[in-house]
């Protein structure tokens, strides 16, 4: 039996080279490296083409089971002894299909069998295999965007480059039903009655139901309806096949390899709901918005009963994995999952908050949510998910970064993490109670860290005078400490002040000389850091005098006026949310002179100079005029 052998010849899509023989009973290709081959039988072959591609001449041979397969890499000069040995053994004729090369972008798409060609002046422009299409969505009215598998499982450096995505412009409306994309551009006259749609949403269909058309329903090992994904947000069917999986929801269709699942994370959020998440090599996408993580939510308590449609034989090959399944919903789909991608599960470490959780709330830039301190890695988990390896991780800095904010500043924190790579992460509004836990985990990791805290508060003694912090100081016991150690470089002024002010006793005249020269010093303090803060102006003189006539219950009940008659706006932003503190307030001072003082000094602000410049700001000044009169 004569066999007739060409060499160089690629099959499909494979990078690999290999042989290409005919012979009467059939063809056959196999790869130079390898055990790949391909054979087909004499009686299996109904049709043959011949056609240009990128790899110089391509045949195509159509089968019984209306497949195909093509060989790329035959030059011109095999045209006539291919179609001679064709015609001879099998009786099927080689046509010759044209190619447009205008290179013109817009033209009709035709579905042929598994392909999608683009037609440009009825000449097949390019095609585009079905099966190899991984997610078909609709990015807009108009525009259908086509994401396409990897061939090459393993990343190499060497590999070839391959079309990751191709976008089409369908405009114009379609009858449901009907087929073609050109139809939105040219409206069929016939319109039965049925329900019009956009032209892309018809092309979407029919792409999703041939890119399926090679697997079956028997190929679904298990199937999980109503996902509660939040990550695209969204509620999902997880379709699990042997070598993917099939996110189905209403709008977007998502088919993700199992090779580009690179961890598997299963994290409790909280004691009712559990989060399993998938980390991927290449996101998927959802318009202009890519998504690197799949983050599903499960019930705690919520079980099923599942049977894989899988043998016992196959079921042998994969490592902790059973046939039947009634447990936690969770914890099946994470066991199938880890299964078939062969990925290791990440869960929850030592790491334990003062509620006893393994994750702190926190917030990236706008972004609230559950930052999670494992073995490993730092995953903030949230709406965009944020992986942090330890290893990566060059200095965490705490700081006070928010403490001119108010009274949610002082029980809150800032950390910020700065990588090796470059890029620094800075997660805000975390409790305060938590900063010692947080500390010792980075401490029992090796992790450098630098603390920034102190240096807040001591800014904030300097700043005890203004309206905010005062709000805050006004409920803790430690307020006046920092503030006569703020005052201490200015002491000797004080003192001066004091000596100079001995006449001046009036709003004191029933107290002692000790009580009238502690509230000499302070007033001359806040009028010096008055003098520094620019901005604050009248509103603070007329708040030492008032803080005078109070003295008698000593230097907090003081403190507690100042910050009631400073700025009604912030002491009402800081009472409801340390709620037990206002209370404290209204016991240091009595109700009645809190109020009183609110009440004065909302008509005085008109007359400010003259009543009020005289007893603070400018007192022992405007005395020395009067004496020189």
């Amino acid at each position: 039996m004569t066999t007739t052998q060409f060499d160089k010849i690629f099959h499909g899509l494979n990078p690999d080279v290999g042989k290409f023989r005919i012979a009467l009973s059939g063809m056959a290709w196999k790869a130079e490296e390898g055990s790949d081959m391909v054979a087909m039988q004499a009686a299996d072959i109904k049709w043959a083409q011949w056609i240009r591609v990128a790899r110089n001449y391509q045949l195509r041979v159509g089968l019984k089971d209306r497949s195909k397969e093509t060989f790329d890499g035959f030059v011109r000069e095999d045209h006539d002894k291919l179609s001679h040995l064709l015609k001879q053994y099998f009786s099927v004729v080689l046509e010759t299909k044209e190619v447009s090369f205008k290179g013109w972008n817009w033209g009709v798409t035709d579905f042929q069998g598994q392909d999608l060609a683009f037609l440009v002046s009825n000449k097949t422009a390019f095609e585009l295999p079905l099966p190899n299409v991984a997610n078909s969505n609709i990015a807009g009215r108009t525009e259908v965007s086509l994401e396409f598998a990897t061939q090459n499982k393993k990343p190499s450096r060497h590999a070839p480059d391959e079309m990751a995505e191709i976008r089409f412009y369908v405009p114009g409306t379609q009858v449901k039903g009907q087929r073609g994309s050109d139809a939105g551009s040219q409206k069929s006259d016939n319109e039965e009655e049925g329900e019009e749609i956009s032209a892309a949403q018809a092309f979407h269909d029919m792409v999703k139901e041939k890119a399926e058309l090679g697997q079956v329903a028997g190929d679904i090992i298990l199937s999980f309806d109503e996902v509660n994904v939040l990550t695209p947000r969204g509620r999902y069917d997880v379709d699990m096949y042997p070598e993917f999986l099939r996110l189905r929801g209403r709008t977007y269709d998502y088919k993700i390899m199992y090779g580009s699942i690179s961890k598997l994370f299963l994290l409790p959020k909280d004691d009712q709901h559990v989060l399993f998440i998938l980390g991927l090599n290449v996101p998927i996408r959802q318009g202009q918005t890519r998504y690197q993580y799949l983050v599903m939510q499960f019930n705690r308590e919520e079980e099923i009963t599942a049977e894989l449609n899988m043998s016992e034989e196959e079921i042998a090959k994969y490592e902790k994995l059973k046939k039947n399944y009634e447990d936690p919903t969770f914890e099946v789909v994470s066991g199938v999952f880890r299964a078939l991608s062969k990925k290791k599960i990440v869960g929850a470490g030592n790491f334990q908050s003062r509620d006893g959780h393994p994750s702190v709330k926190a917030n990236l830039k706008a972004i609230q949510g559950d930052l999670f301190m494992l073995e490993k890695y730092i995953f903030f988990v949230s709406k965009q998910p944020t992986l942090i390896e330890l290893a990566d991780i060059h200095l965490v800095v705490f700081s006070r970064l928010g403490a001119g904010l108010g009274a949610t500043a002082a029980r809150t924190f800032d950390m910020k993490i700065m990588t090796k790579r470059g890029p620094e992460y800075t997660f805000t509004s975390l409790n305060k109670e938590e900063h010692d836990h947080v500390e010792t985990y980075l401490h029992e990791k090796k992790v450098r860290t630098k603390n920034e805290m102190m240096e807040g508060e001591l800014i904030m003694a300097a700043d005890d005078d203004d309206d905010e912090m005062q709000s805050v100081a006004s409920s803790g016991e430690e307020a006046p400490k920092p503030r006569l150690g703020a005052d201490d470089d200015d002491s000797e002024e004080d003192e001066d002040f004091q000596a100079s002010d001995s006449d001046s006793g009036s709003p004191t005249e029933s107290d002692s000389s000790d009580e009238g020269g502690q509230t000499a010093s302070d007033a001359s303090g806040d009028r010096d850091l008055m003098k520094v803060a620019k901005g604050k102006g009248k509103g603070k003189a007329k708040a030492a005098p008032k803080k005078k006539a109070p003295a008698k219950k000593g230097k907090a009940a003081a403190d507690g006026s100042d910050a009631e008659d400073d700025d009604d706006k912030p002491k009402k932003a800081a009472a409801p949310k340390p709620k037990p503190k206002p209370k404290p307030k209204a016991k240091k001072g009595s109700d009645d002179d809190a109020m009183d003082v609110d009440e004065e000094e909302r008509p005085k602000p008109k007359p400010k100079p003259r009543p009020k410049a005289k007893e603070d700001e400018d007192g022992p000044a405007k005395k020395k005029l009067k004496t020189a009169d």
